[in-house]
């Protein structure tokens, strides 16, 4: 029995599946970088929004590894802090969607029956609008703003994480240690989030994981169409839009922003696959 527990209930066993995973350390590093160069962005890089137009679309060089745009402004500090937002979008919106879809989830797997039916068919509701365009349409009507777009992406993005803890809570709900916490007299609220919820937490940890590639890549989408993170803040996608009038001419304003978010969405998608398969108590150890 003890072979077929999850990874995550044994640390030691889940670092070392993890070790041996040579994608899921790419992506960690990638991810590491990307937040470490975020969080040092005023230490590496100048001041995004220093202006100089004697030193405008130049190319990269030692001065400017990544060249400057239009308005003289460094390209690689522009991207420095174009990071920070990214990664604050990522980590705001999935925490949302993932406390959304966590209690949506847990009350439909746990209760069953009519709640059970009641929550899945709004979900099933939800599932049926393209989640960008439902994105578009509702930023559509606010102000462009970061606090929205996380906002906005966090409360459209839950139905994915709902039906993993849904499906997770079907299983668990029968388990000895869940009718002996009952008999014990704990409460339905002790039950869910004290004794079933932990031992439902690995499929949450991959989705969130790859739920912040997702909301990376939302993010940016909004930016490049002009709905998103406004000017001057720096922002991959609007970094991309604002590229697009000198693609000729100096490239570097569209690549560099365009690598970094590839980077970043893949090294998230490496790690969340890396986690998924060293949890996975299938795997031979």
């Amino acid at each position: 029995m003890d072979s077929l527990m999850p990874s995550f209930k044994r640390p030691g066993l889940f670092m070392q599946r993890l070790k041996h995973n040579r994608m899921a350390l790419a992506g960690a590093a990638i991810v590491m970088v990307m937040c470490v160069l975020a969080l040092l962005a005023s230490v590496v890089g100048r001041d995004p929004g220093d202006i100089d137009v004697s030193r405008q679309l130049l190319a990269p060089c030692w001065e400017f590894p990544l060249g400057t745009d239009d308005l003289g402004r460094d390209v690689l500090a522009r991207i420095l802090y174009g990071a920070r937002i990214s990664l604050l979008v990522g980590f705001v919106a999935v925490g949302i969607s993932t406390a959304i879809g966590v209690v949506v989830g847990a009350l439909a797997g746990y209760y069953g029956g009519w709640v059970d039916s009641l929550i899945m068919r709004f979900v099933d509701i939800m599932l049926c609008f393209p989640s960008f365009f439902l994105i578009l349409a509702v930023v559509a009507f606010l102000e462009p703003s970061i606090w929205n777009i996380m906002i906005v992406i966090g409360l459209t993005s839950w139905m994915g994480v709902a039906r993993l803890v849904r499906a997770e809570f079907l299983s668990l709900r029968e388990r000895d240690y869940v009718q002996a916490a009952k008999a014990l007299g704990a409460g339905d609220g002790r039950v869910i989030f004290m004794h079933i919820l932990p031992n439902a937490l690995s499929p949450i940890l991959v989705s969130a994981t790859l739920g912040v590639a997702g909301a990376i890549l939302v993010e940016s989408a909004l930016s490049f169409l002009g709905i998103g993170v406004q000017p001057p803040t720096p922002s991959w996608g609007n970094m991309l839009i604002a590229g697009k009038q000198t693609l000729g001419t100096a490239w570097w304003l569209s690549v560099f922003p365009g690598l970094a978010i590839l980077l970043t969405v893949l090294g998230y998608n490496l790690l969340g696959e890396g986690i998924r398969d060293a949890l996975d108590p299938r795997l031979k150890e």
